[in-house]
């Protein structure tokens, strides 16, 4: 038996923050400016009472209302999230209780970003291959606006909130569906993209006092942080490398890759990136401008846009890279159903 990706599905927000209401907050910024800059037209927002386990829920209720994806055959939820509801209980423990799914489920949340889904796919495929588990549920969910300053035009203008659902399934094949997979970390990096607060290391600060770089950017010790040309240099050091190790544990080249599906950071590290590595332009997917950086749901709500668009065939071979918060990073080989 093989573990097979047979289906995704996402949800985005209600609320949305385009370019033009962020240039009227931002002075010397154009609606024009930030497209050119990010690549990105729209973010999805969560409501103030909404959480990442809300979008979750709405995410995998698309999955169930399949036939092929009855409640009762899921025998294992993973999480992936870094705004869980609450530090305990496990935010995937409510989930199986929201979703109604049986009490033998298994259920566990993992904290990572931009480098998730690969690592989700990874913990999915070692259950179902080794027996544990012949349908397991993959949740990435992220709401970092929560995080975010509303004077800090370095993160406002990049991150979205999303979830995405994707099932795992066992099938039989003679040929691995789901990898080789390629992982990565390097915590000396941590502090480069942070939320520094709100942990048990150093509780949140009430009334803490704004602080404003060289750029215009405020913010306080309770929100995100990121050092963009240290996220920069990082990714230009440690993706490429990656993606040449990912060919050569899968003994394939460049040239029988149908399909590459990267994190969706930028639009402008993401075209960096494509030509360091000499990647054809139809080979290379972008898909962000109308939700944004959505951390670890980039690559599936990406997967899923190029199914709708009728992009996908049985069997494409695609390398997914994720790469970020942490350090880390992941790439997968994955064969489409």
């Amino acid at each position: 038996m093989r573990a097979a990706i047979q289906a995704i599905e996402y949800h985005l927000p209600e609320g949305v923050l385009d370019n033009a209401t962020l240039a009227k907050e931002m002075a010397g910024w154009t609606a024009e400016k930030i497209t050119e800059k990010t690549g990105i037209s729209n973010r999805h927002i969560v409501a103030e009472e909404e959480c990442a386990s809300d979008l979750a829920v709405r995410a995998a209720e698309k999955l169930l209302a399949s036939p092929d994806c009855p409640r009762e055959s899921i025998d294992f939820v993973l999480l992936c999230t870094q705004s869980p509801d609450y530090l305990l209980p496990t935010t995937a423990c409510l989930l199986q209780h929201r979703l109604k799914l049986r009490d033998t489920c298994g259920a566990l949340d993992f904290n990572l970003g931009c480098s998730g889904f690969v690592y989700g796919l990874s913990l999915a495929k070692g259950l179902i291959e080794t027996g544990q588990a012949r349908k397991v549920l993959l949740i990435t969910a992220e709401t970092y606006s929560r995080f975010i300053h509303p004077h800090d035009k370095s993160v406002r203008t990049i991150f979205g909130d999303a979830a995405a659902a994707t099932l795992v399934s066992a099938v039989e094949s003679e040929e691995e569906q789901v990898g080789p997979f390629v992982f990565g970390t390097d915590g000396s990096g941590a502090e480069n993209l942070i939320v520094p607060t709100g942990g048990m290391r150093r509780r949140p600060v009430p009334d803490a006092a704004e602080t404003e770089d060289e750029s215009g950017n405020r913010r306080t010790v309770n929100h995100l942080f990121m050092n963009g040309p240290e996220i920069f240099n990082f990714t230009l050091r440690r993706v490429p490398p990656v993606v040449t190790a990912l060919l050569e544990r899968a003994r394939l080249s460049k040239d029988q890759v149908d399909l590459w599906v990267f994190h969706q950071a930028n639009r402008y590290m993401l075209d960096f990136l494509r030509k360091k590595l000499g990647l054809p332009e139809d080979r290379f997917v972008v898909d962000l401008a109308h939700c944004g950086n959505t951390v670890s749901s980039t690559i599936p709500i990406a997967l899923r846009d190029l199914q709708t668009q009728g992009k996908l065939r049985a069997g494409m071979k695609m390398g997914l890279v994720g790469f970020g918060v942490g350090y880390s990073w992941s790439a997968a080989l994955v064969r489409w159903p």
